[in-house]
């Protein structure tokens, strides 16, 4: 490594450069919350017949990249596997681990650290790991990982010091709630036999297991909920709510085995999930639960989903409450970016930022459809030069900043950097041509570098949320700049970049303190107060939202100071009346396009609405409206809605393994007049899956064989794929 360069400009701005190793793969990993850790690890392998030869080196940060040193020593200059990356705890506690191949003595070493990288300890492990080590999010001493041979899972209680087994033919693991594990596993067969798994869970770190569904492909944990997807002939998602206890067969759409089901995101409240459509469109819908994650409404039509890529543009925006954006395929086969403030009670398009316009054709022929359109997964796939998704911070209220295109329909052309202050309602074209991007001081300061071909040695900086841009020259030695980050939070001041220069030999890191760019901390004149959702075009909710409205204290743009780390975000609640923005549409209704009012599903009419809940048919009355889940609207606007238990005994075939001898039981018992009530509570109730299907809906297909849905198979239960991305909110349940 070199030794790292520093210089300060007239300005106070402060950066350091630190050559590292060899060209090969970088890796940045902070450490801690505010402990200025930073570890790089900087990996060169060579494939030399059937094997590969390798060399590692780590560096140690601990004042913001500012300087860095070599500790490679400290993991003895062991070859680590990039795929395992460096493993920091989520508890933000220090500790770190990196996986090492010592294949030389024929196996694997942990590296594992509590000291937020300053020493390491190693450890031998008794196999060879499969995916990185998964803290438990609640005790990050214990670890759980699978291993290659038969998919072994193992399990750590003292941060990987020692290691026992305990469990074989492990699929998928996730770790739960209160320390409990979940995991798919098929006893009989391979991971691929689709359908046949079992999920289990442990609560006792494997000492003891309990099989709560079978019939399984995968499984994913979100929110409060657990969603599995149960195969025989169609396919279904069921979702518990008390850890697979009980489950109930959610209210959607069943599929053929060419579509699939995608979990996108779930809060303690409710779950937004996508069905594909039939045939090869690229798209579906997305529906919306109820608090039970159990009965579905339709939200978006046409979402783009690709089936190829497995791809959707789906945006949590974290900057401000009830937001999500996403894409759909329009009617005429165009890409379009929407967004809800509602959480899908309705979507609309983005407009267009004043200070862009689109070209003559459209403005002349088409002004109504001159709008903004955002560039997220779908474009990276389709390898478009984006090379950042949307980017929101909790800390930084309102603010958005992502690539996109004004026309009308995504635009193939390379796309510009846009900003939204107030949470997506208006947008403002910030910079041209595609840039990294970041969020530091809580919003108080954004930088941004260009992604080019071309080297670059200037880095740009707004304090005023990206109305007005200002440009540092970082250094007189051009990079080719590979990316930029951050320590997460966006709390910091410091920003790195990483690249390399002409040579392609070492990887260049270069830190760029902002701290001394301002004089002075703020102050409670720098705020103003801000009404949340007040932007609304319509001006018909003046802010209030899902039930109340926020008002938070926000930075003024035309004062130059920092937030600091200690900055917290301070808001103040107040309720409102409800109106129909507080509901979404019932199972059975829908909302036209460009309409606030739910009206009924044209082949839905007349038909009584039945389901299964608890074992106990249930009829929903309706006047097409059902509360938002979370929505704390008081008074006002308050529908007519009725669930009323017919006293009538329902069954679901879709149960465990033992559940037919059971049901055989219950049915022998009935006739011989024995009381089979008590027995259907004690022995079936407990931990089965229990339906919550509208009955109309197999009428209805059975009547009349919509295309595209399929027969609710009377053996029903399956569970979906879920990509191994811990930090990801899309699940595919195929």
């Amino acid at each position: 490594a070199g030794r790292p360069y520093s210089a300060t400009d007239s300005s106070g701005r402060r950066q350091v450069e630190s050559c590292m190793g060899r060209m090969g793969s970088l890796s940045l990993a902070w450490v801690g919350d505010g402990s200025g850790v930073l570890l790089v690890l900087t990996t060169f392998q060579v494939p030399l017949f059937m094997m590969h030869f390798g060399q590692s080196n780590l560096y140690r940060s601990e004042d913001y990249g500012k300087s860095f040193k070599d500790v490679t020593h400290l993991i003895n200059h062991t070859f680590i596997h990039t795929e395992f990356g460096i493993a920091s705890s989520p508890d933000h506690s220090g500790k770190v681990m990196l996986t090492g191949d010592v294949s030389e003595i024929g196996g694997f070493r942990l590296f594992r650290s509590k000291d937020f990288g300053m020493t390491f300890v190693p450890t031998d492990l008794p196999f060879e790991p499969h995916i990185q080590m998964l803290y438990n999010p609640g005790d990050c001493n214990t670890l759980v990982t699978l291993s290659i041979t038969v998919l072994d899972l193992w399990l750590s209680e003292d941060f990987g010091a020692t290691w026992r087994k305990i469990h074989d033919r492990v699929c998928l693991v996730r770790w739960g709630p209160k320390n409990s594990i979940y995991f798919t596993t098929n006893y009989n067969g391979s991971c691929n036999d689709r359908g046949m798994l079992a999920l289990r869970k442990t609560a006792d770190y494997g000492r003891s297991f309990k099989t709560i569904a079978t019939r399984v492909y995968s499984f994913v944990l979100g929110g409060r909920f657990v969603f599995a997807s149960i195969m025989t002939g169609t396919r279904m998602i069921h979702v518990s709510v008390d850890g697979g206890e009980v489950w109930n067969m959610a209210q959607l759409p069943t599929v053929n085995h060419e579509q699939f089901y995608s979990f996108l995101t779930a809060n303690q409240d409710m779950i937004f999930m996508h069905v594909d459509d039939p045939g090869d469109s690229g798209a579906g819908t997305i529906y919306v639960s109820d608090d039970r994650g159990a009965v579905f409404s339709k939200s978006l039509e046409r979402h783009l989903y690709t089936t190829t890529g497995s791809d959707t543009d789906f945006t949590v925006i974290t900057s401000l409450r009830g937001v999500y954006m996403t894409s759909i395929l329009s009617e005429d086969g165009v890409v379009e970016t929407v967004i809800t403030f509602d959480q899908g009670a309705k979507w609309q398009t983005l407009r267009r930022p004043q200070n862009s316009h689109c070209d003559t054709e459209t403005s002349t022929n088409r002004p109504n459809r001159c709008r903004l359109h955002i560039h997220a997964s779908y474009s990276t796939t389709i390898k478009m030069n984006v090379p950042m998704l949307p980017l929101s911070q909790p800390s930084a209220v309102g603010l958005i900043l992502a690539h996109g295109s004004v026309g009308d329909a995504e635009s193939a052309l390379s796309p510009d950097v846009y900003v939204s202050d107030d949470g997506g309602y208006s947008w403002l074209l910030a910079l041209k041509g595609p840039h990294h991007y970041t969020i530091l001081d809580s919003g108080g300061l954004l930088v941004a570098v260009e992604h080019t071909d071309l080297p670059v040695n200037q880095i740009k900086f707004s304090t005023d949320e990206g109305q007005c841009w200002h440009t540092y020259n970082f250094t007189s030695n051009p990079l080719y700049i590979s990316g930029m980050d951050s320590e997460p939070g966006s709390r910091s001041m410091d920003v790195s970049l990483w690249g390399h220069r002409n040579d392609h030999s070492k990887w260049v890191v270069i830190t760029i303190d902002f701290r001394k760019l301002f004089t002075r901390e703020c102050t409670e004149g720098d705020y103003i107060q801000w009404l949340a959702h007040s932007a609304d075009p319509s001006g018909s909710n003046d802010g209030c939202v899902l039930g109340f409205r926020e008002t938070f204290l926000r930075l003024r743009k035309d004062t130059v100071c920092w937030n600091g780390r200690d900055y917290a975000v301070t808001k103040k609640l107040s309720p409102c009346p409800c109106t129909g923005d507080d509901y979404h549409c019932d199972f059975g209704y829908y909302r036209p396009e460009n309409s606030s009012e739910c009206v009924e599903q044209e082949e839905l009419k007349g038909r009584p609405l039945e389901f299964c809940l608890n074992w106990t048919t249930e009829q929903l009355q309706s006047s097409g409206y059902r509360k938002i889940p979370g929505d704390k609207c008081e008074g006002g606007f308050q529908p007519d809605r009725k669930e009323t238990d017919l006293k009538r005994m329902c069954t679901s075939n879709a149960l465990r393994p033992n559940s037919l001898v059971m049901m055989v039981v219950i049915v022998i018992l009935l006739m011989s007049g024995v009381a089979g009530v008590w027995l259907v509570k004690k022995y079936v109730c407990g931990g089965r899956f229990l339906v919550h299907r509208y009955s109309v809906m197999r009428e209805h297909v059975e009547a009349n064989k919509i295309e595209g849905v399929d027969d609710i198979d009377p053996h029903y239960m399956e569970t979906g794929k879920a990509q191994y991305n811990e930090d990801s909110d899309q699940d595919l349940l195929e």
